[in-house]
């Protein structure tokens, strides 16, 4: 049997008009279940005890159905409703029966209700038509059996506690579920930003400005107005990031946005579409005086400096400019015509804003097709290398060439490097197109030796992109393996900005290539910004003196100062020193009086195609001194030394 504790008491109403039913009713629901056995039951079975407990209830009388139905109001204030209702049909001068079950299930209508009458005024289908809620009702005919109020009472009280633990349960459902849909939708909430929205800057992405645009040319359309798009791409920003590292990169492009946001409207929408490039689109009704002021805004936010790893870096933009609906009626044409009027921008000399105008669209489809040949030229082999000689000011001889790529283009011709290796870097070519130099200039001073020209060093330019490539060392190994070269006869030059980008890191890559034996170069020195405490540190082998220090050396005395100082800094770092474009011989005397060990430029020979550097070299080589197999030994790469032996 179950504990007394744990039997929920039921509370009962009853409504009737006769107290002597009442009375009744309380034997029946609220006594201890004797009086249910009759005197002479008893006496022939005795008193019987039960296995079962009985139902508990709590029962409430009311004379009227007025008063019934305030008493189950008050009962539901208190959270302690009637699990059943009797009711009595009639119930002079009160309501009857039909009408204090109307009210009652309007106060509560989970209330099981059991109508008792001695009358068949109504028939079951009447009451079903005019009261509703058959799961809900039951009629018992008076006079009624005791048996038949305890079944109606404890039946109905257990299934109106069902009812309750199941809403009950329902409501929990709904409230896990609508706690998930709420953690659900601000998922989707997150996803939606996700996918609508730059993850570096937070910025509108391609996407949402593409929808943006699409509203924007409809509310125009709707009121007759313009607006415009405002294509902005940073000038040079490829050499900062290879340069610094993609972390300063990502640190610039996060700053950009903040201050484009704060150059134009609170209305109008900023994004950016990849890489360095952003849009704007300007909000109308707009003019272009408007547009034009909001884009000189933007270039003039440019201008200060920025601080990336200790360095100030100054960045500038150029900006195109398109107008709905004069330069195109969709977006796709409209982004198109602002980007040609960009790169109309950038070649007027970047840091500036152009209106498209007829004509730019060719201009930016002649680009493209550009891009594309380039990518054919990789393909078909189009590039080849011209290499210029390295001479020993001293002696004359050479030892050495810098290989120096040309495309050879099927309609244009020779195409010169200034002409193609910006854009090859733009659309990422730059790398792909580094590689292929550096096997093909390994080949070559291979097929020379074979060819009888001995102990010529052929140097590469390497790319900043490409000197921070993870497989930069196994790419020149594998240049070396190919090829069969000797490795001391590979020289590699690295800019001094791409060398002193991530200090720590380039003296772990430079002491990897200089163990292999192959020697380096700083190339273009004097125009970075060298540290003399990494200076000294660098497994380097030569620094070059950059061209513009050499063409004003002999006119300004201050320039003439700068590459003294440069070849005394070399030699005691023990390092030689080579001078790039030397085109008179006023130029060579000066370098030759102030120690410079080699030199290149016109004065002795342009670059020259394989088959005529071989003839060039064999025919000077009988007054050059030739490259002594320890060179190495005198320069600052001990490194490289070590490998030989």
């Amino acid at each position: 049997m179950p504990n007394e504790p744990d039997l929920l008491t039921h509370r009962i109403l009853v409504i009737d008009d006769n107290p002597a039913i009442h009375q009744d009713y309380r034997k029946i629901l609220v006594a201890d279940g004797k009086a249910l056995t009759s005197e002479a039951e008893a006496g022939l079975f005795g008193e019987q005890q039960s296995d079962t407990a009985r139902p508990r209830f709590d029962m409430d009388s009311a004379m009227q159905g007025r008063d019934g139905v305030e008493l189950a109001r008050a009962a539901l204030a208190e959270d302690r409703q009637y699990s059943v209702a009797f009711v009595d049909m009639r119930m002079p001068p009160g309501w009857d029966g039909l009408e204090t079950v109307e009210q009652l299930w309007k106060i509560d209508p989970d209330v099981q209700v059991v109508i008792c009458s001695a009358y068949t005024d109504y028939d079951w289908l009447e009451l079903m038509a005019r009261l509703g809620h058959s799961d809900k009702l039951i009629f018992v005919k008076k006079p009624f059996e005791p048996i038949e109020i305890l079944q109606c009472a404890s039946a109905l009280s257990q299934k109106w506690q069902n009812a309750r633990a199941l809403k009950r349960h329902v409501e929990s459902l709904e409230l896990v579920v609508t706690d998930r849909t709420s953690g659900l939708e601000a998922a989707n909430r997150q996803l939606r930003h996700i996918a609508s929205h730059d993850a570096l800057t937070g910025l509108p992405n391609r996407l949402l400005l593409d929808d943006r645009i699409g509203q924007a040319i409809a509310h125009s359309q709707r009121h007759s107005h313009e607006f415009a798009v405002l294509v902005i791409d940073l000038d040079r920003f490829k050499l900062i990031n290879d340069s610094l590292g993609h972390r300063a990169g990502d640190e610039l492009l996060r700053e950009v946005a903040l201050r484009l946001k704060s150059a134009v409207r609170a209305v109008d929408t900023t994004a950016r579409v990849g890489g360095d490039e952003f849009v704007v689109l300007l909000d109308g009704p707009l003019t272009q005086a408007e547009a034009v002021e909001i884009g000189t805004r933007a270039i003039k936010v440019m201008e200060p400096s920025l601080r990336l790893l200790g360095i100030d870096v100054h960045i500038s933009a150029s900006i195109g400019i398109a107008f709905y609906p004069r330069d195109g009626a969709s977006v796709d044409t409209l982004l198109a015509r602002a980007d040609a009027a960009m790169y109309s921008a950038k070649e007027r000399g970047r840091n500036n804003l152009q209106c498209y105008a007829e004509g730019m669209s060719t201009m930016t489809q002649d680009r493209v097709k550009f891009e594309s040949e380039l990518h054919e030229a990789l393909r078909n082999r189009q590039f080849e290398l011209h290499y210029q000689p390295k001479v020993d000011t001293l002696t004359g001889g050479v030892n050495s060439a810098e290989a120096l790529i040309r495309w050879r283009h099927p309609q244009r011709g020779l195409v010169p490097p200034s002409e193609f290796i910006s854009i090859a870097d733009e659309c990422g070519l730059l790398d792909a197109i580094g590689e292929w130099v550096l096997f093909e200039a390994c080949r070559q001073a291979k097929a020379w030796q074979s060819e009888g020209l001995q102990s010529v060093r052929v140097a590469v330019n390497l790319a900043p992109s490409q000197f921070r490539l993870d497989n930069l060392v196994d790419q020149i190994r594998r240049a070396l393996e190919a090829s069969g070269l000797n490795p001391q006869l590979l020289e590699v030059e690295l800019t001094e900005s791409a060398v002193m980008s991530d200090a720590e890191e380039s003296i772990q890559i430079l002491e990897t290539i200089s163990r292999m034996g192959v020697l380096v170069s700083v190339d273009d020195f004097g125009t970075g910004y060298s540290s003399m405490s990494y200076l000294r540190r660098f497994p380097i082998d030569k620094l070059k003196i950059d061209r513009c220090f050499v063409d004003q050396m002999t006119r300004r005395p201050e320039d003439a100062s700068i590459v003294q100082a440069i070849i005394s800094l070399a030699h005691s770092l023990h390092l030689k020193v080579i001078a790039e474009g030397v085109e008179t011989p006023e130029q060579l005397a000066l370098l030759t009086e102030l120690g410079c060990d080699q030199y290149q430029g016109f004065h002795f020979s342009p670059a020259l195609e394989p088959t005529q550097f071989f003839a060039f070299v064999k025919q000077t080589r009988a007054d050059a001194r030739r490259l002594t197999d320890d060179e190495s030994a005198r320069t600052h790469s001990k490194l490289a030394v070590l490998a030989h032996r």
